[in-house]
């Protein structure tokens, strides 16, 4: 009687030690994806890499580059727009100020977003959040990042450390590419190793690449690969070759 009594009483401790141990897991096990800063006096809620993630999948708030026109250009969140003024949001919304919304600039300590989020919710805007971490979270975590023809053109006559990827296919690439640019057929292979392709990305992770391909899907199929490396400084030009040399040619 004393051995069953004395196995009912360590069964009800360790159910109750596995309910203690099951609650206190958000809290230790959390991914870097649901990651925040945790900030304190928050006149707008933050948002974390999760979120981004599943609204630029389902549309379900809008992501909005807060940072000036240059910067944005220049590499911002695949599939982010760009507002900096409580009137450039009012027109993206078209007057919706129940639009959900997800803002973000240079990370922690760029007041960009702070300062869009309190004056859209001084403007009675009711659905407003802040990735606070910004772009150089998702730059970190391998986010896919656009790069726009204006800012490609500006960095192709200024930073000569930048490596340029083409995802045509080898043929193409024989009749026409950008000047000093390497070629990964993306349609034809799954293995990327860049380093290969450029000796320069052998030693350092944090050059500037861009890539570019026949059109926006070809290109971002060879950013999500190289997204599966250690590279950070990493972009994608999503129009078409077309556009893009003849813009570069101009130079």
């Amino acid at each position: 009687m004393h051995d069953r009594r004395r196995r009912q009483h360590r069964a009800v401790v360790f159910i109750a030690l596995a309910a203690l141990a099951v609650s206190a897991v958000p809290a230790f096990a959390q991914s870097v994806f649901q990651a925040t800063l945790a900030e304190t006096n928050q006149k707008t809620p933050e948002a974390n890499t999760a979120d981004v993630q599943r609204a630029l999948a389902d549309g379900s708030a809008l992501v909005v580059d807060s940072r000036k026109h240059a910067e944005y250009v220049a590499g911002h969140i695949a599939g982010a727009k760009n507002a900096n003024s409580v009137d450039e949001m009012l027109k993206m919304v078209s007057g919706h100020k129940d639009e959900a919304i997800i803002l973000y600039c240079n990370g922690q300590h760029c007041q960009a977003s702070r300062n869009l989020s309190t004056e859209l919710v001084a403007a009675g805007f009711t659905n407003v959040r802040r990735y606070q971490l910004g772009i150089p979270m998702w730059r970190a975590l391998n986010g896919p990042v656009e790069i726009e023809l204006e800012g490609i053109v500006r960095i192709f006559g200024a930073d000569r450390t930048a490596v340029y990827f083409d995802a045509r296919s080898s043929e193409e690439f024989a009749r026409g590419t950008l000047p000093g640019a390497h070629n990964i057929p993306i349609d034809n292979t799954s293995r990327v190793a860049l380093g290969e392709k450029a000796p320069a990305l052998q030693n350092d992770f944090n050059i500037r690449i861009i890539l570019f391909g026949r059109d926006s899907a070809q290109a971002r199929k060879l950013a999500d690969a190289v997204g599966k490396t250690p590279y950070q400084n990493v972009s994608y030009f999503p129009g078409t070759f077309e556009a893009l040399a003849a813009a570069v040619k101009t130079q």
